[in-house]
């Protein structure tokens, strides 16, 4: 909660009178957020990548306050590059966070909610984990394995009233494609000359200019886990609606294009 999202959704929460836990890899970079509110609040350490602190924050938070109602997973950072020449160890790193940071915080949570018979799993995907664009790739996958998860875990939970929600916005001004991104540049010269090249060159005149709001990507999360009957998915975002429709539009059209090579593909009785 230190930037971004986590930040805006903390603010929000305490705002509208919940309890909240609000934590960081460095825990003094959220004092702010709970300074005067210590009753309702608890700032805690906490790196994804880490089990032991994972298993700090979560018994923590049940020693105050006896219950887990809500987990946000909101950790994640991106990474852009050409396929052909993202690097593996920066690739690994994002998927520690991104995917297993998000896995083993909601494992951790799970017995409490299971016990309690409620809870609401909101996990952070993005547009680009429904669909796809060029220098993003290995992002995408991490994204897309987030999606996978939570429609199996949605499934699963459903007898213990847990919900699960994917959170997928489009560009907003969080700072994701700064300080939060890395970017490997193209030494492939065909490469410089496409779309893989403009898109990379072009990334530093994005930040600052993205159309959404994260005070609105907020108020918006406060309003799934309020509602009686939450999504799976929520778009955020103009270019989020956009992209997803322009995506299923031509899947389903695809689909239709194929249909008897596909239905062929069976033994015939």
């Amino acid at each position: 909660c230190s930037t971004g999202f986590g930040r805006y959704i903390a603010k929000q929460a305490i705002a509208s009178g919940y309890k909240v836990v609000v934590t960081a890899r460095n825990v003094e970079q959220v004092k702010d957020i709970t300074a005067g509110n210590e009753d309702s609040t608890l700032a805690l350490p906490l790196d994804v990548t880490k089990q032991d602190q994972i298993e700090s924050a979560v018994a923590a938070t049940i020693e105050k306050f006896g219950r887990i109602d809500v987990l946000v997973n909101n950790a994640g950072i991106g990474y852009f590059s050409s396929v052909e020449e993202s690097v593996e160890e920066e690739t690994r790193k994002m998927f520690e966070i991104n995917f297993w940071g998000l896995m083993h915080m909601t494992n951790a949570v799970l017995p409490q909610m299971r016990a309690q018979k409620s809870g609401h799993i909101i996990n952070f995907s993005s547009i680009g984990g429904l669909t796809s664009f060029p220098t993003l790739g290995y992002y995408h996958a991490t994204k897309y394995a987030v999606e996978g998860v939570s429609e199996s875990l949605l499934q699963e939970l459903a007898p213990f009233n847990i919900h699960v929600t994917l959170i997928e916005p489009s560009s907003f001004r969080t700072d994701w494609g700064g300080r939060s991104s890395v970017k490997t540049d193209t030494t492939i010269p065909e490469l410089k000359e496409s779309i893989v090249g403009q898109m990379l060159q072009g990334l530093d005149q994005m930040a600052g200019q993205e159309a959404g709001d994260p005070a609105k990507a907020a108020e918006a999360v406060i309003q799934v886990v309020e509602t009686s009957n939450p999504p799976l998915r929520l778009l955020l975002g103009q270019m989020a609606y956009q992209a997803a429709t322009h995506k299923f539009t031509n899947l389903l059209a695809s689909i239709e294009e194929w249909k008897e090579t596909t239905i062929n593909a069976d033994f015939q009785e």
